[in-house]
């Protein structure tokens, strides 16, 4: 390694973001980490980058508030999976439905009975026709454009009862059938990590596996309470344990500072359960223990030997409720499909998993404001009082040129609303080679300026080589790790396309998945498998991201990551 790179990286780093295309193949067994650091250091030397550091500084806008609803995108981003093609006199409701429930397959359930309500041409007690239309939207983005205003639907069945609590706080809601189809959240552990647990403390509840966890005997994984709903009661399950079922110490500081020392041996929070999902599957995948819910526990095969699910919080039964004042109609609407849905498809629910353990729920509802409060306590504490690096690797390859470059400047800029000025933030870029933009500093309004030069800046051309450009950014994050060995590092791979120069996936697979620094990838119009490929190497998220939702996504993956 250099001189000039040691120098370099002395700056500091330990996040990083890669804003990139995509390549790859595949590997045998991840290196250890002392064998990592030191493959690390021999492909840095073998790349050949360039030391090209920005020279100005941009103007930047005043704060604007790092508000996740705020990048909302159109509600047109998320798709209706059910239509209803009804004459304009007829009565239809539109319901956000939580994705579990309304995407496809086994996933599809509430989608199957709009379907079959919109064939059988029910009516009203006045004759008028009635008709149903499901848009898929997760349940914490849902609850966020009902909060917000932006865009108000007629009902509302997110997973479980939390969310109904919030949106309340902001909108009427009222109840149309508290259990559309049954579910519970679970934490899912390997057998012989059970046992273990239950050796050491005598059983395996939410109450001793925040102990276990804290005392570092534990490691575990869960969902950004924002947008996921076992998330969420995840959180709330383990502050009501730490204020020893209290509701009114669960937002208290003293109630704050142990939920921080719990989130200091959390190594993955994942941006949505399927991410849960696919990064526990994978053959390089870390986690001893982790959360789902019921439904999806069942429907994956690779869970069904070796591992436990204990159910744990409120219980996940899709209720329905009409959102703000919709009139008589359609009400009556929302009152024929809950009753059609609970007597002609209840075996069907049963039959794409929603037919989980008994379970008493475990903890009370709390109210919308607590919950509320809950979550400003995680986006506050969930660094666990260590320190973020992050660095941005961007691919500024020719195939950039146009509508990607310009969404990957909004991501970038998008981004440095949701950075605390206490993350440390340095910048790769790559073409056919990468160069070092900005190095590592604490993101102070200087940094801020030169970030944003960088991101103006940017000019596609040539042709791309993003594992260069990742393994400059990695060796930027263990220096900065070997200063701080408490700094929490992170990676973000933004991109469009195929690796044509330098390193390949084969190269660099066993190296990224020994360091176990996080990788992140955001595409545009990207191969997704390929990138989902390099995230899953350190159970971190893969995006697909377009100009229409970009800093929304952007958003809810600092909000999650740091």
């Amino acid at each position: 390694m250099t001189t000039t790179f040691k120098r370099a990286l002395s700056i500091g780093v330990a996040a990083l973001v890669v804003v990139t295309s995509c390549g790859g193949g595949g590997g045998d067994e991840p290196l250890d980490r002392d064998a990592a650091n030191s493959s690390l250091d021999d492909l840095v030397d073998d790349i050949g980058w360039i030391d090209d550091p920005v020279s100005r500084r941009a103007s930047i806008p005043p704060p604007s508030g790092a508000d996740l609803a705020a990048t909302l995108p159109g509600i047109d981003t998320f798709d209706l999976s059910v239509d209803a093609p009804l004459a304009e006199d007829d009565a239809t409701v539109e319901i956000f439905a939580s994705t579990e429930k309304s995407g496809e397959g086994t996933d599809g359930w509430i989608n199957e009975v709009a379907e079959a309500f919109n064939d059988a041409e029910m009516t009203l007690a006045d004759g008028t026709r009635a008709g149903v239309e499901i848009r898929q939207i997760a349940s914490g983005t849902g609850y966020q454009f009902i909060a917000s205003g932006k865009y108000v639907p007629d009902a509302f069945s997110p997973s479980n009862q939390l969310w109904v609590e919030m949106a309340a706080e902001f909108q009427p809601m009222t109840e149309i059938d508290p259990s559309l189809v049954e579910n519970t959240a679970g934490i899912v552990m390997k057998t012989e990590t059970a046992d273990d647990v239950r050796a050491a403390y005598g059983e395996a509840t939410p109450e001793t596996l925040v102990d276990a966890v804290i005392a570092g005997d534990l490691v575990m994984g869960y969902t950004d309470p924002f947008a996921s709903s076992t998330g969420l009661n995840f959180l709330v399950t383990v502050l009501d344990a730490i204020a020893e079922g209290d509701e009114s110490r669960i937002t208290s500081p003293d109630v704050a500072s142990v939920f921080e020392q719990f989130q200091r041996q959390v190594p993955f929070v994942a941006l949505t359960t399927l991410q849960m999902r696919d990064s526990v599957e994978s053959d390089t995948g870390t986690l001893d223990t982790f959360v789902m819910e019921y439904q999806t526990f069942i429907q994956t095969d690779s869970l069904q030997s070796g591992f436990e699910f204990i159910p744990f919080g409120v219980r996940h039964d899709n209720p329905l409720y009409a959102v703000g004042d919709i009139g008589p109609q359609k009400t009556e609407v929302l009152e024929l499909f809950a009753e059609f849905a609970e007597s002609d498809f209840a075996d069907l629910g049963r039959e794409y998993g929603f037919d989980p353990p008994d379970y008493t729920a475990g903890i009370d509802t709390p109210s919308g404001s607590t919950l509320i409060d809950a979550q400003a306590i995680w986006k506050d504490k969930k660094d666990g009082g260590r320190p973020v690096s992050t660095v941005f690797v961007v691919d500024v390859s020719g195939s950039m040129a146009g509508s990607r470059i310009q969404a990957l400047q909004l991501a970038m800029l998008s981004a440095r609303e949701f950075i605390k000025p206490e993350t440390r933030v340095g910048i790769v870029e790559f073409d056919d080679r990468a160069s070092l933009r900005l190095p590592i500093g604490e993101f102070d309004l200087n940094q801020q300026g030169r970030y944003t030069a960088v991101a103006e800046d940017l000019a596609p051309g040539g042709g791309t080589a993003m594992y260069d450009g990742v393994v400059l950014g990695l060796s930027m994050l263990q220096a900065e790790a070997a200063a701080n060995p408490d700094v929490k590092p992170l990676l973000v791979v933004l991109t469009d396309g195929e690796t044509t120069d330098g390193l390949d996936f084969d190269r660099v697979d066993n190296t990224i998945a020994g360091l176990r620094i996080p990788v992140y990838t955001v595409g545009f119009e990207a191969n997704l498998d390929e990138l989902g490929r390099l995230s899953s190497l350190v159970e971190a998220a893969s995006i697909n991201a377009d100009q229409d939702d970009v800093e929304f996504k952007i958003a809810a993956l600092f909000n999650a990551g740091g």
